[in-house]
């Protein structure tokens, strides 16, 4: 009888009662209107009082006197690689879609302006965007920059283009492709990413301009005669790049654009990348990948710390890769490569289980580097900034080869559909908790300092663009499972 009641009152309070047989208490669920009111409140800080132009960085001190991306920044610069600007503004486009509220859209199609305020001629985006009119002039932006030797270096590296990239193609679409300047911004966008991907289908990490194609030949995987066991220090930003997904965002942003736009010409661009993942698929006797390939298609050095080597890490992402792009096109070419790159990768397990980033080319001996950044075989003096041991995914990921091998293939394309959302006690806890934390500002402020600032900070509470998105989230699927109340 006791868990009726209990069942009963929630389900008042869910439909927009507030009647309770106790005085109110933390634990009791938000109504609706108090959750509206909190991501309103929530909403307007960040658009008022912490955003740049449209834009945002990753983290500011409590009081917004200091703040970050992955370096201290300026009061006139937004981050574009996440945790920034894409992240906030997806953030508010998806509370639009949640609840269908317009306030949300504007906010969504702020941050989108102030994205296309930031893109260079070369198509992308750099890491940063600088809305102050001098600083600007040191970017070749399309929109009020520089000229001549202004920085026009478009990056794939973690997620900065493909990110800003998406998040203006959502827009685009919630806009009815009716703002002209973000629809554009979008094709222009698109458009140079096609002409930067390589015969052989791969993307470099970074680019100025189209690739010479004669420079780059088609050829399979290969192993050099030999590879300096010194840090080289020669320019990587050409190389075809697996290292922080790049190839991996450039795909999922393709067959996206594809289904947004409906043109083939993206889907094909992601099938192409797949393509080259075929190629560049190590021979025996180590037949996963490199984080990166020079354009002989050998494996190459890249920063200090990632010398020429077969990696356990990035090889188990490329697995992924190559089952997502089966799920898009029902091809089993993509699954060819995957039993013995896995056969390979468990023979490589370290005795704890663990996979090392890096193998030595053709030996497969475990490669490590000491607080120097002296290449050596033995891991008792590793750098902390680093990942050089893995852990295994390689249970997970053949059971996901398995199922897709006895499903049909159909079955597994990606289909567009309105999420329902669902109240549920975790929900109402999580939007209760989330409102309480809220200061009278409207922020959600945690213990933090700003790491670019290093030990001398006297930050002790910051404001976190992860935290914020993840309460307009959370607050946006309460509200939207409460319905009509």
């Amino acid at each position: 009888m006791k868990f009726r009641v209990a069942v009963w009152l929630f389900a008042l309070v869910a439909a927009g009662n507030s009647i309770w047989s106790h005085p109110a208490s933390a634990a009791e669920p938000p109504t609706k209107d108090e959750a509206v009111r909190a991501l309103h409140k929530a909403v307007e800080f960040f658009r008022t009082e912490v955003s740049s132009s449209g834009g945002y960085l990753w983290r500011y001190s409590d009081d917004l006197a200091r703040r970050e991306g992955e370096n201290q920044a300026s009061k006139t610069m937004a981050w574009v690689q996440p945790p920034g600007t894409p992240t906030v503004g997806g953030a508010y486009l998806f509370a639009y879609e949640a609840i269908g509220e317009r306030y949300y859209l504007e906010a969504a199609r702020e941050t989108a302006q102030a994205l296309v305020l930031g893109q260079l001629k070369s198509g992308g985006w750099d890491y940063l965007i600088e809305f102050d009119p001098k600083a600007r002039a040191k970017y070749a932006y399309r929109v009020g920059g520089g000229s001549g030797k202004a920085k026009n270096v478009t990056t794939l590296d973690d997620n900065t283009t493909q990110a800003a990239l998406r998040f203006l193609m959502h827009v685009d679409k919630a806009l009815e492709f009716k703002d002209e300047q973000i629809h554009e911004s979008v094709e222009f966008a698109l458009s140079s990413l096609l002409q930067a991907q390589y015969p052989n289908g791969a993307w470099p990490q970074r680019f100025e301009e189209p690739p010479d194609a004669s420079q780059f030949p088609v050829v399979k995987a290969n192993y050099p005669e030999s590879w300096p066991r010194e840090y080289p220090k020669q320019d990587y930003r050409s190389y075809y790049t697996f290292n922080d997904n790049s190839i991996a965002d450039m795909i999922s942003t393709m067959f996206e654009a594809g289904r947004i736009y409906g043109e083939s010409k993206y889907g094909d661009a992601a099938k192409k990348a797949g393509d080259f993942i075929l190629l560049a698929q190590m021979p025996e006797p180590q037949p996963a990948w490199a984080q990166q390939y020079n354009a002989k298609m050998q494996p190459a050095w890249a920063r200090r710390f990632e010398p020429a080597s077969v990696t356990g890490g990035e090889s188990q992402g490329i697995l992924r890769i190559l089952m997502s792009i089966y799920r898009e096109t029902g091809e089993k070419k993509y699954l060819a490569p995957i039993p013995s790159a896995v056969k390979y990768l468990r023979s490589s397990q370290l005795p704890d289980g663990q996979l090392a980033r890096f193998y030595e080319l053709k030996t497969n001996r475990p490669l490590y580097f000491t607080k120097e950044y002296v290449l050596t075989y033995d891991d008792g003096d590793l750098p902390t900034h680093y990942a050089f041991k893995i852990g295994s995914k390689l249970d997970s990921l053949e059971a996901e080869y398995e199922r897709l091998l006895k499903t049909d293939p159909a079955k597994l394309k990606p289909r567009e559909s309105k999420p329902k959302y669902n109240m549920s006690r975790s929900m109402a806890e999580q939007a209760r908790a989330v409102i309480d934390s809220l200061d009278e500002r409207g922020a959600w402020v945690e213990p933090g300092t700003l790491r670019a600032y290093g030990s001398d900070d006297p930050t002790k509470r910051i404001i976190d663009t992860q935290t914020f998105a993840k309460n307009v989230e959370a607050l946006s699927r309460y509200i939207a499972a409460s319905g009509s109340r």
